[in-house]
Formats: structure tokens, C-alpha cells, sequence
């Protein structure tokens, strides 16, 4: 990778003129640096800065890119990337050529999966279908908190650069503990982040979270429960919030605004033009979306289990790691979950499974508790659960951890 100081003359993406706030610094598109990036190239960011200039780069010349973290590629996906005709580009070293050259495919787009169910996968996407708020926007300045190139870090950034009046405030990972002061700072009035980093985020400093004057407040990436959707509308009684179901295969493909978890039942099986098809096989939600990746049609099977209560439709968790058997019965760890966290003394949960003798498995859980009191023991804790699930449900082991953890993905794996 270079850096031009050469602008190109080619038509400029519409939010050029829009400030972009990187390392604490308010910038416009116009003044990131500019690249030069062979094609196709696979750029590995460092800072959010270059990531940001490649996005432009790419809305500008329509070089094919795949665009990630340096902490997201181990040797093993370099050797992939290159083996597939990528130059991997290391903005923070040199750059390994292909091993397989290739020419590029003007237009093209590729995203990594969160790999939940293995190693990260390529998903071939255009700045079209990424690009999925279209209609005129309400002047904002939105927090991005997101890992450059995941889906949801497009949908932010894709907003800034196609929008007029779509600001940008960059959180940088040594930023994320302290996000509400830079936000604070630079008069952010829109977030998106996953249910996780709110948590992280009402844990930490509510007080700090509720300086923050947010209008509008988007959760996604994972399940999304009703004790959060609570919790963030006492600190924001006024603001709309929403959440977002999306992936890198099927794009976005369900939004909520009513303040409920899960989405009306009503919704199934309604197909609209231009719009997403939602249904729901085996318990497995199943998405046919204008906005997929490349090379995918039809119905496509998410891997998220769904539930259908009381007339709305509840995304829990992953099919192949929500059911846990204990001794021939079926346990959901969203469930177990859900009744942790609506303990008033705790702010986040996991819950798993540990092998046992005669019953296969137990329920054990991982809990951080709110701080706000004395924290809750395991005894009580049981016996809160004990009252609201069968006996076989019950944690057997809850261990208490001192912080929400996080991954670069602003996921903790619940």
C-alpha cells in the first residue's frame, strides 16, 4: 500500500463533505489519506483511518476488496487470501503478493464472517448491496464502533459516504471503555452497537451513558432480549430505539422499532417487493433477501433458532449451540440466559454446558453482577433461577467475573 497526495478526478461518492471524527481528530472523506491499491487487494487496518480511506478508495475507482483488521487475519487466512488472488496489503507491514494472480472484478466487495461456526468465510457484495438506507436521513452523527469490514461497520459507513449531513465519530479499540466521553465530545446523537457493548456500556458508567443525547439507538449482531431493550429505555425515555437483524449472508433483513424483543409473528412468510422474505423451518429462521452475497438465492438457512411466544417471533441463539442435553432434556441456554439477566443485580450472562457422568451434560453460567449492591452469590442466584425454570434447567455452577468481556467483533458469545 502507498499513500497519493494526488486527488483522482473521478465522481465523488455524495458524502464526501461529511466530518468524520478518527483518533479524536474531526476530518472530512475528502482529507483521509489517499491510496493505491492493487486490484484485487486485501487490506488488513491497522487504524481506522486507512480503513476509511480504502472504503472511499473503493466508491471512487471500484478496485475489488476485501477489507479487515490485522488481528482478524493469522497466517493461515493470509495464505488463503493470497492463494486466491489477493495482494494482502498489512497497513502496518509489507505486503504479501498473490501466489495465484488474477484480475480483479471491478465493483466487487468481499466480507468475512463473524465465524462463529468455524474459520471466517468470504461473501461477495457491491457497495449497492451493502448500501441498504436509501431514502433521505434526519441529519445525524453516528458513534461506529464496529471492526473495519464487518457487515455492520459498512452499514455505518456506506450511510456517511452516500449521505449528505451523515457524520462519522470512529471508536478506536483503546477508545471502547471510554466511548461515551468522545461521543459526548463530538456530538454524536446516533449509536449502533451490539446488545454486548450496551451492556459493556450501562455496566461501566451509566451516568457517562446517559450524557450521550441520542436520538436514535440500534442494537444488532446478537440475540437481542427484553431486559436490554428495557434497561437502555430508562437512560433513553424518549429516543427511538431499534434493533437490526443482519448478516454478511442475507444483509439486513429485519428492523423493529416498538421497543419489543423479537418481531410480529404476522411478519412471516409476507413477501414485498424490494424487501426481505422471513420464515421460519425446524426452528431455524430462514431469510430470502434482495441485499444477499454473492452466489446465494432463495430461502437461506441463517443457523439462528428462532421461537414463536406469545405472537412474536424470538431469535435466541445459534441452532448449534442453544440446546443443551441434560440427561434427555432439552434445556435452551437463551433461555437460562434470559432469566439471569433479568435478575436486577446483573448485567450480562452466559450460559453452556459442562459434560457430566450419568447426565451428559449440566447448565453453568458465567455472570457479571451490576455493582450497584452487594453482589449476588451463587446460592441465590439458583434459587432466582430455581423459581423461574425446571429443576433440570438450573445452573449447577454459576461463576461470578468482575467485566463484560468483549471480542473485536463487540460479541462475547452468548
Amino acid at each position: 500500500m502507498s499513500v497519493d497526495t494526488a486527488r483522482p478526478a473521478a465522481p465523488r461518492p455524495a458524502g464526501l463533505d461529511n466530518r468524520v471524527v478518527v483518533d479524536g481528530t474531526a476530518l472530512s472523506w475528502r482529507d483521509l489519506p489517499e491510496l493505491r491499491l492493487p486490484a484485487p487487494v486485501a487490506l488488513l487496518a491497522h487504524r481506522a483511518r486507512y480503513a476509511l480511506a480504502a472504503a472511499r478508495h473503493h466508491a471512487v475507482h471500484g478496485t475489488e476488496l476485501l477489507l479487515t483488521t490485522a488481528g482478524r487475519a493469522d497466517s493461515v487466512l493470509r495464505a488463503e487470501l493470497s492463494e486466491a488472488g489477493f495482494t494482502v496489503t498489512d497497513t502496518g507491514g509489507a505486503d504479501l503478493p498473490p501466489s495465484r494472480p488474477r484480475a480483479g472484478e471491478p465493483g466487487r466487495l468481499w466480507l468475512l464472517t463473524s465465524g462463529t461456526t468455524g474459520r471466517p468465510k468470504r461473501v461477495g457484495h457491491t457497495l449497492a448491496s451493502l448500501t441498504t438506507v436509501r431514502g433521505r436521513q434526519p441529519g445525524r452523527t453516528w458513534l461506529c464502533p464496529y471492526a473495519p469490514g464487518s457487515y455492520a461497520w459498512w452499514q455505518v459507513v456506506t450511510l456517511s459516504l452516500t449521505q449528505p449531513g451523515q457524520h462519522l465519530v470512529v471508536v478506536e479499540p483503546e477508545q471502547l471503555d471510554d466511548w461515551p466521553t468522545l461521543a459526548a465530545t463530538h456530538g454524536v446523537d446516533a449509536a449502533s452497537g451490539t446488545p454486548t457493548f450496551w451492556r459493556r456500556a450501562l455496566h461501566r458508567d451509566p451516568a457517562a451513558l446517559a450524557r450521550v443525547p441520542l436520538r436514535q439507538l440500534t442494537l444488532g449482531g446478537e440475540p437481542v432480549d427484553q431486559t436490554i431493550l428495557d434497561r437502555l429505555r430508562e437512560v433513553y425515555p424518549t429516543t427511538r430505539i431499534s434493533w437490526i437483524y443482519a448478516s454478511s449472508e442475507v444483509g439486513a433483513a429485519i428492523v423493529v422499532h416498538d421497543g419489543r424483543a423479537g418481531f410480529p409473528v404476522e411478519w412471516l412468510d409476507r413477501p414485498a417487493p424490494g424487501h426481505p422474505t422471513l420464515g421460519v423451518r425446524d426452528g431455524e429462521l430462514m431469510v430470502t433477501s434482495p441485499y444477499h452475497g454473492v452466489g446465494l438465492a432463495g430461502p437461506i438457512r441463517t443457523g439462528d433458532r428462532v421461537q414463536v411466544v406469545d405472537g412474536r417471533v424470538l431469535i435466541t441463539g445459534r441452532l448449534d449451540s442453544d440446546e443443551i442435553n441434560v440427561g434427555g432434556s432439552k434445556v435452551s441456554a437463551s433461555a437460562v440466559r434470559d432469566v439471569l439477566t433479568a435478575h436486577p443485580q446483573v448485567a450480562w450472562a452466559r450460559v453452556g454446558a459442562r459434560r457430566a457422568p450419568l447426565l451428559g451434560h449440566l447448565v453453568v453460567a458465567e455472570v457479571v453482577p451490576t455493582g450497584t449492591v452487594g453482589p449476588p452469590d451463587e446460592a441465590a442466584l439458583a434459587r432466582w433461577c430455581a423459581d423461574r425454570l425446571p429443576e433440570y434447567a438450573v445452573p449447577r455452577r454459576i461463576r461470578l467475573l468482575p467485566e463484560i468481556p468483549v471480542k473485536e467483533t463487540l460479541k462475547s458469545d452468548v
